[in-house]
Order: C-alpha cells, then structure tokens, then sequence
C-alpha cells in the first residue's frame, strides 16, 4: 500500500559529527534519517519501544542518500520523513533534509523489514500497527 504519512523533526549538527572543512560527516545521515523515522513512528502512535515489546523488530535492509549541499556544524536542520510504501513484510520511508535557510541538504530512503526478535525472520507487523498505516493510505 502506498502511504502519504509525513512527519517533522528538528535536529542540530553537533561539533563532533563534522570532519576538518566542518561539515557533517556523511555517515551521520543514516542517524538523522533513523531521528526522522523514530519520531515519525511516535507521531503515526507506535514506537519502536511499543514495537519491541511486541516481540518485533524493525531493521534496516536498504539505505540510499543523496547529497545536495553540506550540513555544517550547528545548522538546524529539519528531517522530513514520509512512509512511502507499505507491503508484507516491508516498509519504505523516504526522507528528505533541509537547513534552516530552507537549503535541500539531502534525500534519502531506507527500506525496512519486519522481524520476529526471537527468531529474526522476516513477520506480518502487528494488526495494530496495521490499523494505523491504513488511515493513511492513498490510491495506487
């Protein structure tokens, strides 16, 4: 199913997240995106907690970024994070980062699956997780 649940959140550039041209390091936007999904999750009403305590477990099996432009050290920067696909047992978020001035710092997309934690093969998600993505389903 193809959704359109779009979430917000702020985030700094911290000083040791940048290399020597102060800019941050390249390997932070998978932490920034992971910021962006957690609390998109907690926005749509299941945390990666709620998750967990049922047993489930939701790691990551693809990630792409696109840089646009630097972060730099103490930029504000607003992660934009939407559940673009939802099917079986996977789930797609794309992303998209902007600094304060309104600048495209970068796009990204992380695919995820849906896991049992004791036996980590990949599991329908919970029918209440379920329920909460289809209010937010649009037409394919």
């Amino acid at each position: 199913m193809k959704s359109n649940f779009t979430h917000k959140t702020s985030l700094r550039v911290r000083y040791g997240e940048t290399d020597q041209m102060g800019y941050s390091y390249y390997g932070n936007y998978a932490q920034y995106f992971e910021v962006g999904r957690v609390e998109a999750l907690r926005a749509l009403g299941m945390s990666y907690k709620t998750l967990e305590e049922q047993e489930v477990m939701l790691p990551v099996s693809e990630l792409n970024v696109e840089y646009k432009s630097p972060a730099k050290y103490d930029d504000l920067l607003t992660v934009q994070t939407t559940i673009s696909e939802f099917k079986g047992t996977r789930i797609t978020f794309t992303y998209t980062v902007h600094n304060e001035s309104g600048k495209l710092v970068s796009n990204g997309r992380t695919k995820l699956v849906f896991v049992s934690k004791s036996t980590m093969k990949p599991m329908r998600p919970p029918s209440n997780f379920v329920d909460l993505i289809s209010k937010h389903q649009v037409e394919e």
